[in-house]
């Protein structure tokens, strides 16, 4: 059977995952009665919940005789680690671009990384069906791009169809039938090649393990294509690291391949084909699994470095033990080592006194999510703010940069474009006209000048805004850049949250916490007004007298506290305190609860 192996690549949001429900319902990968969830490609809990794609995932459908591996992409840069080492899996890519916003940062990032592998795109324009879609404007917008990032002719000369994946249909024309997706399977099985791996099948097997994955009942898995020859089952074979140091030898337990969306057990996988191997018990990601006799391991792709650091620590707070089960610094080690087995793009290191361990990764939304993962396994952790990574440059202190890509209503572009050049330390790069009454808006920030800001440029848009940002490069350290401006409401006593002191405390600022919440000291219940922090009481009942006349027990009213996401909630706090997540809440703290060590740390600070 002929093979085609590509990746589908695009910005966020602009339909990849949407499209490959389509393209296995049409191959008829799906039974007729067949109960499928939307978005079947997602399947992580958290996926469906955000909407996102964070996992690369291949499946596989055939047409007219000709086996097509298609792995779905995440559109985040925070988890372009995923997609740099899936493109080293395939020989072409499907580059989706939405018809109205046109090529965006995530597709600028993914089409650089498929360009240097030497991959020829096929452009999709997809949403054409959109009201306020341009396909003319966005495909000369896609030919700009390519030429920016230094094309060759034949990449330059790339085929483009007009295409709704949700309606399922795609056509050379834009004025086409508009009935189903047979010209797009028909493109790739004629423009994609076929793996070159297929002609070394009388070599010795090597495969690059891609993605790392675990199954209760075999174990580690490993994915990958198959570079050279074949494996059967039960085959010994070894584990050799970049550097082409033996890690370990096994025999070859399992091997599956993708059959829509379920793997399927085969007996041999052969050169080009992509597979998943049980039975390693020390091999991991960008290590080459071969035969005995091979003692050169395959090149593995660069992954771009880390950008920012945050602590993840156990929770010392006073109600720490009582949601979760995982609590001790050993468990927490262990879970963090396990994370950065399979995600490249995340580095882990200890602290002195092993209380707390640096993770350093993409961006806050990649955080987020491990976090995120993690608090639902059952683990407590105190985190802290987000911290850039610095490097040194011939002598010279150097910050990673990010390209936003702002699209905001005309109104809101000066309250922009004002907070980002200004104590942001951005420089604006483009500035034009999107579409009716919109402006898109293009600078290099410091990655420190966007923690936490995602929320304020929400409120000075009125939600409407839409922001992405891309990793740029490295500069010049660009000066301090001035953090939360106002200071926090912090409980001065431990027990249960009264209404009564709560609402006589809303003069002071916006609340964090209802009534009948627990409360420790140290504790942030809320952001002051000021930009000094206040000690404040939330135990505080009504003392009670012996007048009962008509209006003085009235009832009290409380404003709606203002509750944090856990992205939200990183972003916020400052240097000196944290953040503290269990299984059934998330709560904002100094680091130091004493009153007195703070102002005894403060002091040593200065």
């Amino acid at each position: 059977m002929d093979l085609r192996n590509i990746a589908i690549i695009a910005h966020v949001d602009h339909g990849k995952t949407t499209l490959v429900d389509e393209l296995l319902k049409q191959s008829g990968a799906f039974r007729e009665n067949q109960d499928v969830a939307e978005r079947a490609m997602d399947s992580n809990d958290l996926e469906r919940e955000r909407g996102i794609t964070i996992f690369a995932k291949p499946t596989s459908v055939e047409w007219k005789g000709t086996r097509i591996n298609i792995v779905d992409t995440p559109g985040h840069a925070d988890f372009g680690g995923e997609v740099e080492r899936i493109l080293s899996m395939v020989d072409g890519v499907v580059l989706l671009v939405d018809a109205a916003e046109g090529p965006m940062p995530q597709t600028k990032f993914v089409t650089s990384k498929a360009l240097a592998l030497g991959l020829r795109p096929i452009v999709v324009l997809n949403k054409v069906d959109k009201p306020d879609a341009e396909p003319d404007r966005a495909l000369d917008e896609c030919f700009d791009l390519f030429a920016s990032l230094d094309a060759n002719d034949d990449q330059l000369d790339f085929p483009h169809m007009y295409a709704s994946g949700r309606n399922g249909w795609a056509d050379a024309e834009l004025d086409g039938p508009r009935k189903d997706l047979h010209a797009l399977f028909n493109l790739i099985v004629n423009h994609v090649p076929e793996p070159k791996q297929i002609k070394r099948q009388a070599e010795d097997f090597r495969m690059l393990a891609t993605t790392l994955g675990a199954d209760p009942f075999v174990g580690r898995i490993l994915t990958g294509r198959v570079e050279t020859g074949t494996l059967r089952v039960g085959a010994t074979v070894q584990a050799l690291t970049r550097m082409g140091q033996k890690i370990e030898q096994f025999r070859v337990t399992k091997i599956q391949a993708f059959r829509g969306l379920a793997q399927q057990d085969i007996e041999e996988a052969q050169a080009g084909d992509i597979v998943s191997l049980a039975g390693m018990s020390k091999a991991t990601v960008a290590d080459t699994i071969c035969a005995l006799a091979v003692d050169e391991p395959l090149d593995a792709q660069p992954i771009d470095p880390p950008t920012i650091t945050v602590t993840f620590g156990i929770n010392d707070s006073p109600l720490a033990g009582r949601d979760g089960k995982k609590v001790q610094s050993r468990v927490i080690r262990d879970r963090l080592m396990k994370e950065a087995e399979s995600n490249v793009a995340i580095k882990i290191s200890d602290t002195p006194g092993g209380e707390a361990f640096e993770v350093a990764g993409r961006g806050e939304l990649q955080m987020g999510v491990l976090i995120e993962n993690m608090r639902r396994e059952g683990f407590e952790l105190s985190i802290s703010r987000p911290q850039v990574l610095m490097r040194e440059d011939d002598g010279q202190r150097m910050e990673p940069i990010e390209e936003a890509t702002i699209d905001v209503d005309d109104e809101y572009s000066g309250a922009v474009i004002e907070k980002i050049t200004g104590a942001r330390k951005g420089e604006l790069v483009e500035m034009r006209p999107a579409g009716a009454g919109k402006t898109r808006i293009i600078a290099h920030v410091p990655s420190r000048g966007l923690i936490g800001y995602h929320g304020e440029f929400l409120t000075d848009t009125r939600g409407t805004g839409v922001l992405n940002r891309v990793f740029h490069g490295w500069a010049p350290f660009k000066g301090a850049i001035p953090g939360r401006r106002s200071g926090v409401l912090i409980s001065m006593e431990d027990g249960v949250s009264v209404a009564y002191a709560l609402w006589n405390l809303e003069d002071r600022g916006k609340m964090m916490i209802g009534a009948q919440e627990q409360v420790y000291q140290g504790m942030i219940i809320g952001e002051h007004s000021r930009d000094n922090d206040l000690e404040v009481n939330p135990l505080k009942g009504k003392k009670l007298t012996n007048v009962r006349a008509s209006g003085t027990d009235e009832a009290v009213r409380l404003t709606t506290p203002m509750k944090l996401s856990l992205e939200e909630a990183i972003a916020y706090i400052n240097d000196d305190e944290l953040v503290e997540v269990t299984p059934n809440s998330i709560r904002l703290r100094k680091r130091y609860l004493d009153p007195h060590e703070r102002k005894r740390q403060s002091r040593a600070a200065q």
